[in-house]
C-alpha cells in the first residue's frame, strides 16, 4: 500500500515536471497533478488495454509504433476530463506522454529496488 501512495506521489510529481519541461502541457498545482496521475494511471488500466486488442492488427503492421500512439490518446483523454491539467493539442500529447513515460520508468525501477523483498 505504502508503495503505490509513493508511486502515485511521484507520478504527479513527473507529470509536474513534464509541464515545467514543455511547454504543451500544463499543470495548475499540485492537486491537480495528483488527480491528472491518478485518471491517466486509471485510463491505463481500463481502456488501454481495450484499445491495444482492438488495434493489434494496426500494431503488428507499425512493428509496435502504434502503441505510441496509444500512449498520447491515454495522455489526452486525461487531460480533456480534468480542469486543471491541459494538453495543448495531439503531438503535445504525444510528446508528453514519451517524457511522462520515462520517468514513469525511472520511478517504477526505483521504487523496485527501495521496495524490493528482503
Amino acid at each position: 500500500m505504502l508503495k503505490l501512495v509513493v508511486k502515485w506521489l511521484l507520478s504527479a510529481s513527473a507529470l509536474l515536471f513534464v509541464a515545467y519541461i514543455y511547454e504543451g502541457v500544463e499543470v495548475r498545482s499540485f492537486g491537480a497533478a495528483l488527480l491528472a496521475a491518478f485518471v491517466i494511471g486509471l485510463l491505463n488500466t481500463v481502456v488501454r488495454p481495450v484499445l491495444v486488442v482492438l488495434t493489434l492488427p494496426v500494431t503488428v503492421i507499425t512493428l509496435g509504433l502504434f502503441l505510441f500512439v496509444i500512449n498520447a490518446l491515454m495522455f489526452w483523454a486525461a487531460s480533456a476530463v480534468l480542469d486543471g491539467f491541459v494538453v495543448r493539442n495531439f503531438v503535445a500529447a504525444l510528446i508528453g506522454s514519451l517524457i511522462y513515460s520515462v520517468l514513469g520508468i525511472v520511478i517504477e525501477s526505483a521504487l523496485e529496488s527501495l521496495f524490493a523483498k528482503k
